[in-house]
């Protein structure tokens, strides 16, 4: 059977296991591809040119071959385009990473989310402390709807019934979209939803988040936690923890 190779493939590095005393397995974010697992041999060793370029939240240029589960990395080259994040920036790059290993299967292409990872990090990179919870809030978005896990933003879920433009609604992780008949934290008017769900069918999504709804962006965050944590099965993300925790200290 001949060995399949893949190159110039565009890619991110999201975690990375010691596999022996000079290799790694990485499992990495592909745009053609998905989500794949490579041995980079020889990668800890001083003087392999991986040692380098192996570097999370990074774009890069991938070359590998293998039929197996975990394929082999032939080479990997930075394309440049930012540095990367540091700070609280750098941990929310790790935590979009963690999402994409918890929601994403292996070998499941995405490329439309590839676009939208790659676009939320250079937005943690810009240093704009504003950009870092527009990034965080567009890409949990585009990602669920990505997956099929966000409901319509524009009608209740389960009633089917169009959003009233001055009334509130509710994004609840088991029922969707639901009218608010009280308490309206974490709610948003029919209209504010409905300008999210035309956002995120433009041609550019991300760029239409951030262009019309920036601001309806930083009011999500919990309803969306709910949702993700709902989705992943845990009460908190590993990342999203360490975040709270390194803030308290």
């Amino acid at each position: 059977m001949a060995i399949k190779r893949i190159a110039d493939e565009p890619a991110y590095v999201l975690h990375r296991y010691d596999w022996s005393e000079t290799s790694l397995i990485l499992d990495v974010f592909t745009r053609h591809h998905g989500r794949v697992a490579l041995v980079a041999k020889g990668a800890k060793r001083p003087s392999s040119s991986f040692r380098s370029v192996l570097l999370p939240l990074q774009a890069l240029s991938l070359a590998y071959g293998g039929e197996g589960d975990i394929r082999t990395l032939k080479s990997a080259e930075w394309v440049g385009g930012h540095v990367m994040p540091t700070g609280e920036a750098l941990m929310s790059g790790y935590y979009l990473n963690e999402l994409l290993m918890r929601l994403t299967a292996r070998d499941d292409a995405h490329p439309n989310l590839f676009d939208v990872y790659a676009a939320a990090v250079r937005l943690l990179a810009s240093g704009d402390p504003d950009a870092l919870q527009w990034a965080l809030r567009g890409f949990e978005l585009l990602m669920l709807k990505e997956m099929g896990l966000l409901p319509g933003l524009d009608q209740q879920t389960l009633t089917l019934k169009p959003l009233v433009a001055t009334e509130y609604y509710v994004l609840v992780p088991e029922a969707g979209l639901q009218w608010v008949n009280g308490d309206t934290r974490n709610a948003l008017l029919g209209a504010q939803w409905q300008a999210l769900q035309n956002a995120l069918d433009s041609p550019g999504p991300m760029a239409a988040l951030l262009r019309e709804c920036a601001d309806l962006l930083v009011q999500l965050q919990r309803p969306l936690r709910l949702l993700l944590n709902y989705h992943c099965g845990v009460g908190a993300l590993r990342t999203r923890q360490m975040m709270l925790d390194l803030q308290t200290l």
